[in-house]
């Protein structure tokens, strides 16, 4: 069984599918998710969630994001959506812009297909997402969370991590080192990041950056959503 989540509006496209696999969930209490991406793909694991079964579950639920950006991976991908649609377990793939080619096969091979496209591509311009990066760094938690409930509006929230995992970043190195040449960061992004660094510890630092890592791969995982871990994460800094 697949279901299909597309289009170039990266906030409802992530909002469905995860509306979506919570639905399901709801459903079949007893099933196992799955999550395969770019980072942790794996031809056999697909192969044998195509046709396995859970011990103690009924059936897999299996989320593919986003896995047609790598062109090698979206052709194996594709040599298996036939077994994907009468598979007894639950497919659901979240892509960005699919090419005709790939929607039309698709198309033939879904039980339920979605496609949601941007009206307006220059509304991200309306908010500025480093301004979420300097809260971060002036370790202003209200105005971080208010700043992130008002970016989900934007930006889906592996972009929004991104933006915070790069301040964090460039706080170490600027921490770190003497001059923005010696740290390899831009002049102006390196004294700001200077500056913010010092409402940290070095040991903080280090321990929000880990955090930051483990919160996409925990979430990949199936653990928890990570719109909602993000938010979690904000407000424990």
């Amino acid at each position: 069984m697949l279901y299909v989540i597309h289009g170039t509006d990266t906030i409802k496209v992530h909002k469905k599918s995860s509306e979506l696999v919570e639905k399901l969930l709801a459903k079949k209490p007893d099933a196992s998710l799955f999550r395969l991406t770019t980072e942790n793909w794996s031809l056999a694991e697909l192969q044998e969630l195509v046709g396995g079964r859970g011990l103690f579950s009924n059936k897999y639920i299996v989320h593919l994001s986003r896995l047609f950006e790598d062109e090698i991976i979206a052709s194996e991908v594709i040599k298996y959506i036939e077994a994907i649609h009468s598979s007894e377990n639950i497919f659901i793939i979240t892509e960005g812009k699919i090419s005709s080619k790939i929607l039309k096969i698709l198309e033939k091979n879904s039980q339920k297909i979605e496609g949601h496209i941007e009206k307006e591509m220059i509304k991200k311009q309306e908010f500025n997402i480093f301004s979420l990066a300097d809260a971060i760094g002036s370790r202003d938690k209200k105005k971080m969370w208010m700043l992130y409930t008002e970016a989900l509006n934007y930006f889906a929230p592996e972009e929004i991590h991104g933006t915070l995992f790069w301040q964090v970043k460039s706080m170490i190195l600027a921490s770190k080192t003497k001059s923005a040449d010696e740290s390899g960061l831009k002049p102006f992004v390196y004294s700001k990041a200077k500056k913010f660094s010092e409402n940290y510890s070095e040991e903080e630092l280090h321990n929000l950056s880990s955090k930051l890592v483990s919160t996409v791969h925990e979430s990949r995982r199936g653990k928890y959503d990570f719109r909602i871990a993000l938010e979690r994460l904000i407000l424990e800094v």
